[in-house]
């Protein structure tokens, strides 16, 4: 039922967003020989989800490239792996939470329920995966792609 505009937007956010930054971090990375590039994907690059299909489609997408660069530039020393978040507490998530909340309390408690951790991330847990990604720790790691999602995807 979705429209055709609202999938071009996702897709082109999403999507299209990463490729085009990949397009010019690559060819730096290039000059430099190497460099490392961390994508977000989400969860929904792992599996499906009711009424997302643009969103899940486009998150897919982003796992995808990942993996295609990280195996055409794994020889001139770029890595590139992506980090797959789960329900993070940032101002959008919490809009979601207020409104599970006021639509039945039982909604959110059951969705909280769905994360083996039994609750969601902080942002800057995201953020240390992508910096450990980043890092000389992880220099023979390429084409990964990290959940971050308390159990979520296991």
């Amino acid at each position: 039922d979705g429209t055709e505009e609202n999938w071009d937007r996702i897709i082109d956010v999403n999507l299209k967003g990463v490729w085009s930054c990949m397009k010019y971090e690559i060819r730096q990375m290039l000059k430099q020989e190497g460099g490392t590039i961390v994508n977000i994907a989400s969860t929904a690059g792992f599996r499906g989800f009711p009424n997302e299909s643009a969103y899940v489609a486009s998150k897919h997408g982003v796992v995808g490239l990942t993996k295609a660069a990280a195996i055409e530039y794994a020889r001139q020393n770029i890595r590139v792996n992506s980090v797959c978040p789960g329900a993070t507490d940032t101002k959008m998530f919490g809009e979601f939470k207020d409104l599970a909340t006021q639509t039945d309390p039982k909604v959110w408690d059951s969705f909280i329920e769905t994360i083996p951790m039994g609750r969601v991330a902080e942002p800057a847990e995201t953020a240390e995966a992508a910096l450990w990604l980043c890092s000389d720790a992880a220099t023979y790691v390429t084409g990964q792609i990290m959940p971050v999602d308390g159990g979520l995807t296991t």
